[in-house]
């Protein structure tokens, strides 16, 4: 077996360090990326991997260590300098201008002379050369917005490979994707793969990472822990080097009973502040004891609808009937007054929603709460109450560290978000609104979460789960209905459901039987 020499990597990196203040984002990292290979890097939240590509695409500069491009020592000083050096990098939220075309968008800061007209006529020429060799076929006028965001992320990837790219880093690339735009993606990367770019791929999606790369790095706390082959690793062990133990992918969930209507919903309808028309007709039941997830697209409706259901926003038409109170659009509902019917809400974003980042722990947990008399004298808040209800639930939940004087910015995501998840399953829901509960989230942290999801069905409380993680809906969900365009457009039982079949749905591209029937 030879040794590879410097020159067989297309980037390398040695003794990288990096600190924030007292954060120690990375540390004496040492990384070996072959040519034309696709090598997958994971780690918890805060394990570095962000910082890392921050560092090698030139946002940020290394205290220490030394970068290697096809063995030749580099000084990336900028993202210029970065792109000149042959790396490219798709972010996981597009740097695309909207309002452009395909075209303009490419040549956007490699406009080409003074003369735009020719640099314009090179660019197309180019762009056809790229779409050949790379079968990445797009329509070159078309306006971004316009396009589905599969082929948006399309335009990101001819956009760095137009700046002469050999080195491609893509930070979480499917989060906005459906699985088979995920199984397109990654047809691509395989292709531009044989024509001997090397990409870095950052994902939490270990399943994506066994599927797509040849090479995985793990990182765990700002250090590289683990450099495996993909063909001689599996998931279990890779989330158990990322965590640091032993971690469950199966959540347990028996088979029961449901109870009767928890939540009905019937012909729903909601427009937005623009005029927009975000959720159409929508009719559907939630009973109790049982999950119902919602899966789709983002930005297909599913925020919304959990606006409207929380109380924060007003709907136009329709009714929501919780138990056997109904709420109608003239109803003058708040989250105030659907907290007092029993409704639970974890909303989407927790740091726009669901904390103030400069709280304190105990003021955080009990934010939406506050006005309970248990936390309340005759003219005074009870503060040591509210430190000892803080203080037990932040033992019982695992919050680390476990202290509720602790602003609620200096915990990490995973335990930001079980703090969110604590304060309401706390207060005994019986309808439980639950938005992207593992976003950003460790694994181990996820594990948590899903099962206290899990206990909430079993104690009879009914459970609206919105979340983009497919995977997430189909292991927690007892039935799974899918959003299009404001629309519901499927539906299933949750043990019947295929990966296939909802993302089929998701893209609004499935047949029905009768539609078959007729077909044929």
């Amino acid at each position: 077996m030879t040794t590879p020499k410097a020159d067989d990597f297309a980037i390398e990196l040695k003794g990288i360090d990096k600190r924030f203040g007292e954060v120690h984002a990375n540390r004496n990292i040492n990384l070996q990326v072959q040519k034309g290979t696709i090598h997958g890097i994971v780690g918890e939240n805060g394990a570095g991997k962000s910082t890392l590509m921050s560092i090698i695409y030139g946002f940020y500069h290394a205290d220490k260590g030394e970068i290697l491009i096809d063995g030749k020592a580099v000084k990336i000083t900028s993202s210029e300098v970065a792109i000149a050096s042959g790396i490219g990098m798709v972010h996981q939220h597009f740097m695309l201008v909207n309002t452009f075309s395909v075209l303009e968008n490419l040549m956007l800061g490699a406009e080409g002379g003074m003369v735009l007209k020719n640099g314009m006529s090179a660019a197309r020429d180019e762009l056809r050369r790229l779409e050949q060799d790379y079968s990445l076929e797009i329509d070159p006028d078309a306006i971004v917005e316009d396009l589905p965001v599969g082929l948006q992320q399309r335009v990101e990837i001819l956009k760095a490979l137009y700046r002469g790219a050999k080195i491609l880093i893509l930070d979480e690339p499917t989060g906005v994707l459906t699985p088979q735009e995920t199984d397109h993606l990654f047809k691509i990367l395989h292709a531009l793969k044989e024509q001997g770019t090397t990409i870095i791929l950052i994902t939490h999606k270990l399943r994506e990472i066994m599927d797509a790369t040849d090479h995985v790095s793990v990182m765990r706390q700002g250090e590289m822990v683990a450099h495996v082959k993909t063909s001689e690793t599996n998931r279990e062990h890779l989330a158990e080097l990322m965590v640091g133990r032993k971690v469950r992918f199966e959540v347990e969930k028996e088979s029961q009973s449901v109870g009767d209507c928890a939540l009905s919903i019937k012909n729903l309808n909601y427009v937005d502040s623009q005029g927009v028309k975000r959720l159409k007709g929508l009719n559907f039941e939630v009973n109790a004891g049982e999950i119902v997830g919602i899966a789709g697209v983002s930005g297909n409706g599913q925020s919304e609808l959990l606006s409207v259901l929380s109380g924060i926003d007003d709907f136009d038409a329709g009714e929501i009937k919780i138990g056997s109170e109904v709420i109608t659009p003239d109803g003058g509902q708040t989250p105030f007054t659907l907290r007092g019917l029993g409704v639970g809400h974890v909303p989407e974003d927790r740091h726009r929603m669901g904390l103030i980042n400069q709280f304190e722990a105990k003021e955080a947990f009990i934010l939406g709460h506050h006005k309970e008399s248990a936390y309340n004298g005759k003219l005074l808040q009870n503060k040591k109450q509210i430190l000892d209800d803080c203080q037990e639930k932040m033992h019982e939940w695992d919050v680390r560290p476990p202290n509720p004087n602790l602003k609620t910015a200096s915990f990490s995501g995973g335990n930001q978000q079980k703090l969110v998840i604590a304060r309401e399953v706390e207060k005994d829901p019986s309808i439980f609104l639950v938005g992207q509960p593992t976003r950003g989230v460790d694994i181990g942290a996820i594990e948590f979460i899903h099962k206290r999801i899990v206990d909430m069905r079993n104690q009879g409380k009914a459970v609206l789960l919105v979340s983009v993680e497919l995977d997430e809906i189909m292991s927690l969900s007892d039935r799974i209905l899918v959003m299009f365009d404001g629309e519901i457009v499927g539906e299933m039982a949750g043990h019947d459901a295929d990966e296939k079949t909802i993302g089929l749905m998701m893209a609004n591209a499935h047949t029905t039987d009768a539609e078959q029937e007729v077909s044929q």
